[in-house]
């Protein structure tokens, strides 16, 4: 792709805006940024008969935003930054998909291929941007990106060595309209794929297992329910690979050391990985044994007191809390509430029956999920002006044999800029805490 002196205008001077600039000033692009909440960037009013060779769009940015839509009535074409990055045309790209365990599975699947030996980065939507990445990448080089529906609204030709699609329930309805339009951009992970290419993808979940059908590359699913002719199961206790009629018996469920029937499946997704990639699997089980999990998903924190501090922060939609109260199944103090993405909290706060004895609420959607609780029957609820008022609330309310949980089912971005600040300052307060105890 030759960007030198072409005009390209990048919307979102955030973290992957700012290594698109880089990476195109570098290729002898003329770069104009634009983003109304940052100083020294471009706004709309002073771009207003301007045309461009190009515009990369950030994901977070909505692609119908008068100043995308100006710049496509004006012939331009509009991209993002996994999709520039393809187009730099270095690397070997594995990409993971899915509304919960795209962080921990691509965490994992990059720790198994490094422990290997290979040559191997890991990137988008977790750690560097891909544009980083690649431009000190290899032709050999594996990329291992999280791919976000929003990255995958821009991608236009990129085609990753094996994709994947961990499940699909509803989350970002705000930005995608209905389960189908959130479907449809998660399906175009594999939309560019052939029989020489893998799609790693959940039997078990039905929205999946029904996109896999219209999938042109070769498929490879994994299922913790059924068994397999072929793919990653598990019977009797152990993960199997099975394929070509054959059976290789990798280790036992229990061996894993991350908690959790939704952490078996981001396992054996990685197994499937990284087995299509070509590792073998005495290296993926001594992988899967030494690893702990990802900051934010699970996090152990503290404990004080007898009670269990846990940080979750990484739960940004029902179905990724639930998943949480499944894995500490009781007495659990719960942290929850952020922005809303016009999600539908009724299953979640049916899972709380047995596990969740106080329910602690802030930031914005703390009231509806309040009204919500109350219509269910759920009456032990306290809302909490800020992070420091719920987790001081909670340690006065919790006993012994207690945990108390960061799981908001909602994204962070009413209060903070990223969920992982927002699972800081929980960890900063269970540590005032802590510190002020001793």
């Amino acid at each position: 792709m030759n960007l030198q002196d072409k005009k390209v205008l990048i919307i979102g001077m955030g973290k992957s805006g700012e290594a698109a600039r880089a990476y195109l000033s570098g290729q002898g692009a003329a770069v104009y940024p634009f983003d109304d909440q940052k100083e020294g960037c471009y706004r709309r009013e002073t771009l207003p008969k301007e045309t461009w060779d190009l515009v990369i769009l950030s994901p977070g940015v909505p692609p119908d935003i008068p100043v995308v839509l100006d710049a496509a009535r004006a012939g331009a074409e509009i991209i993002g930054e996994l999709e520039l990055a393809y187009r730099a045309g270095k690397g070997v790209f594995i990409g993971i998909t899915g509304t919960n365990g795209k962080t921990t599975t691509t965490t994992l699947v990059g720790k198994i291929l490094q422990d290997a030996g290979m040559d191997c980065r890991v990137a988008g939507n977790i750690g560097s941007p891909v544009v980083t990445e690649v431009s000190s990448a290899g032709e050999k080089t594996c990329i291992v990106t999280e791919v976000s529906s929003f990255q995958l609204e821009t991608a236009e030709t990129f085609r990753p060595k094996i994709s994947a699609l961990l499940n699909l329930t509803p989350d970002h309805l705000d930005r995608h309209g209905d389960m189908a339009g959130y479907g449809a951009a998660k399906a175009r992970i594999f939309a560019n794929q052939d029989g020489d290419d893998t799609f790693v993808y959940n039997l078990d979940d039905p929205r999946v297992a029904a996109l896999a059908k219209e999938c042109s590359a070769s498929v490879f699913p994994f299922s913790r329910r059924k068994k397999l002719e072929a793919g990653v199961c598990v019977a009797s206790g152990r993960i199997l690979i099975r394929e070509d009629g054959r059976a290789v018996d990798l280790m036992g469920r229990d061996q894993l050391r991350i908690p959790g029937d939704h952490n078996l499946e981001n396992a054996l997704a990685a197994v499937a990985i990284a087995w299509r990639f070509g590792v073998p699997a005495e290296a993926i089980a001594a992988s899967l044994r030494d690893f702990q999990g990802v900051a934010h998903r699970l996090e152990p924190v503290a404990e004080l007191t007898g009670v269990r501090y846990i940080n979750d922060s990484k739960g940004t939609n029902p179905d990724a809390s639930i998943k949480a109260l499944e894995a500490i199944r009781e007495n659990i103090l719960l942290i929850a509430g952020g922005y809303d993405k016009q999600a539908d909290y009724r299953d979640w706060i049916d899972a709380f029956s047995g596990r969740v004895k106080h329910l602690l609420l802030m930031g914005a959607t703390a009231g509806p999920i309040r009204d919500a609780a109350m219509a269910a029957g759920f009456a032990s609820i306290h809302l909490c002006g800020d992070m420091k008022s719920c987790v001081n609330e909670a340690a006065m309310l919790a006993v012994s044999g207690d945990t108390v949980l960061l799981s908001p089912a909602c994204a962070s971005w009413d209060m903070y800029d990223r969920f992982e600040d927002r699972g800081d300052d929980f960890k900063n307060c269970v540590k005032a805490l802590v510190n002020g105890h001793g």
